[in-house]
């Protein structure tokens, strides 16, 4: 599994900085290991052979800003997914990245647009799912919510705020026509696809129930069953 925690430029100038990416990697090494996989950690993709994506296994993206990956490591991560063979599993600001990609969106569901709240706030839960099984059908959680745009329609969503959380009236706050999801699956191909925008802050990354979150998306991506 490579544990892609690359924090590059926007477009427009620097990126944000998440400072949990340390924590995040060697929890998601850990949760690598449980499901019988290598961990790889990158801190830059340049470091990654366009060769070993080709190969397969999991990308695990928390990711930000312009990532650079090359053409020939976009393609190796496109054909990958579509063909089965590489499985990927986002991580929070993983849709806050590659812009200038096209297809990237795709890959991951949706693309970042905004995260007006910081708050403490309830989630309706998909619970047939084995990222969600564990939680109840309402949980209560802490963190970043994002707003996202171009959500795959066929994108299954696991997590999603709860109505009537959310102070409409902070700055940047809107109701997309897609609503308020948390974390989704899908397959591209004969791939599959997990994504959590969850993630931001580090309690999140000591606490049980958020690591069985990865923990079942990872199963999941793997192949296990709905």
């Amino acid at each position: 599994m490579f544990i892609v925690t690359d924090v590059s430029p926007y477009p427009s100038g620097p990126a944000g900085v998440h400072g949990v990416l340390p924590q995040a990697a060697v929890a998601l090494s850990e949760l690598a290991g449980l499901a019988a996989l290598e961990a790889v950690r990158v801190d830059a993709v340049p470091d990654i052979a366009a060769a070993a994506l080709a190969e397969g296994g999991v990308l695990a993206l928390f990711t930000i800003g312009e990532t650079p990956w090359s053409s020939a490591q976009r393609d190796a991560i496109t054909d990958g997914v579509r063909s089965g063979r590489l499985g990927i599993l986002g991580v929070h600001a993983a849709t806050d990245a590659c812009t200038s990609w096209e297809e990237y969106g795709s890959l991951v569901g949706a693309r970042f647009d905004g995260h007006p709240w910081t708050e403490t706030f309830d989630i309706d839960v998909d619970v047939s799912h084995p990222s969600t099984q564990h939680l109840g059908a309402v949980w209560r959680w802490h963190d970043e919510v994002y707003l996202f745009r171009d959500l795959r329609p066929d994108a299954r969503v696991l997590l999603r705020v709860a109505e009537g959380q959310l102070d409409m009236n902070v700055p940047g706050a809107r109701r997309p026509p897609i609503g308020f999801p948390l974390a989704w699956c899908f397959t591209e191909g004969r791939g599959r696809v997990f994504y959590t925008s969850l993630g931001h802050f580090p309690g999140a990354w000591e606490t049980p129930a958020y690591l069985g979150h990865l923990q079942g998306g990872l199963r999941w991506v793997l192949g296990d069953g709905d």
